[in-house]
């Protein structure tokens, strides 16, 4: 009979090392696979159970350690890791790469009418306040008044960004004009990312010692982590917004797309897929989850309560977010 797992993996933290870059991809990896999202009800439940179990120093019969890490992906790609909540199916992170394929895909396709343009602009926003929603955080909750505004400021700032730059590569190349939605998603982020986690910028976010000793909130803190994040969303649009249109532009002057047109989504949709599979997870990857700063560049306020606790301190950590 196989030795009894221990009760003493810490299943709260990734399974691989967060301070290497290899450790993060493999981890976002597993958070972003779509085939989570294929899984039964009781299959969420049973890992739900094993986890909720484990957590309480309760070790199931016959489990190894790799259905333990099984488990605990499959509970954290459902449940929210502050309310246990389960979360709604398309703002779950396994959910990004299928539905941003198909999103991105269609306003790629679909960028040279304005109607168009409008029509998928909003879809995008609409996706990304549920996701923003969906994956909001415990200790800072989103009021609705902050989702309702972050939603409309980042949608105008991404139809306006659209039309304008549509209507100014009116007389350039045509390949110019497919890259008017990737401008248009990279504006809707700086705006949509920041609005939405606004009480952050305003009273600070936690900040802690190594060994996850909380000293204090921090706006500088915050600024970092949205930063960081506005980067890696940015980053993870860029593949699937860049590289398709290089080769659809050169596809549609060939007689195959003149003869088969309407293959012309399908195949945008594909190509954006086989970017944000990898885009996605490696883009998460780019900060850690941990994020970290200097001391010396916190407000002085919150530098002087931390050295009152610790005047040796160099560096606090904090959550970035996603």
């Amino acid at each position: 009979m196989p030795p009894s797992l221990p009760a003493t993996i810490n299943i709260r933290e990734p399974r691989w090392d967060q301070s290497t870059f290899q450790g993060r991809a493999k981890h976002f990896f597993m958070v972003t696979d779509p085939r989570n999202l294929l899984l039964s009800g009781a299959t969420l439940e049973e890992a739900r159970r094993v986890v909720e179990e484990y957590r309480a120093g309760t070790v199931p019969p016959g489990l190894t350690e790799d259905q333990l890490w099984r488990a605990k992906y499959i509970y954290d790609s459902a449940f929210h890791p502050d309310t246990g909540e389960k979360m709604l199916l398309v703002g779950r992170m396994s959910a990004q790469v299928p539905m941003n394929m198909t999103i991105t895909g269609c306003m790629l396709t679909f960028y040279r009418t304005t109607p168009a343009v409008l029509f998928w602009q909003w879809v995008n926003q609409s996706f990304n306040a549920i996701v923003n929603y969906t994956n909001r955080s415990g200790d800072a909750p989103i009021t609705p008044s902050q989702l309702g505004t972050a939603y409309v400021s980042a949608t105008t700032g991404a139809v306006v960004t659209a039309l304008g730059l549509k209507s100014l590569t009116k007389h350039l190349p045509a390949i110019i004009g497919r890259y008017v939605p990737f401008a248009a998603v990279a504006a809707a982020n700086c705006i949509n990312i920041p609005l939405m986690r606004q009480r952050e910028l305003k009273l600070g976010i936690p900040v802690t010692d190594e060994n996850g000793n909380r000293l204090g909130e921090s706006t500088a803190a915050a600024q970092k982590a949205i930063f960081q994040v506005v980067v890696s969303r940015i980053g993870m649009a860029a593949p699937a917004m860049a590289i398709p249109p290089v080769i659809m532009n050169a596809l549609e002057k060939r007689a195959f797309l003149k003869r088969y047109p309407y293959l012309n989504a399908p195949l945008q949709v594909g190509l954006v897929g086989l970017c944000l599979v990898f885009a996605t997870p490696l883009c998460c990857a780019l900060f850690p989850q941990k994020s970290s700063m200097a001391v010396s560049r916190l407000e002085p306020e919150v530098q002087a309560r931390i050295r009152e606790k610790d005047p040796w301190l160099e560096t606090v950590y904090f959550n970035k977010g996603l």
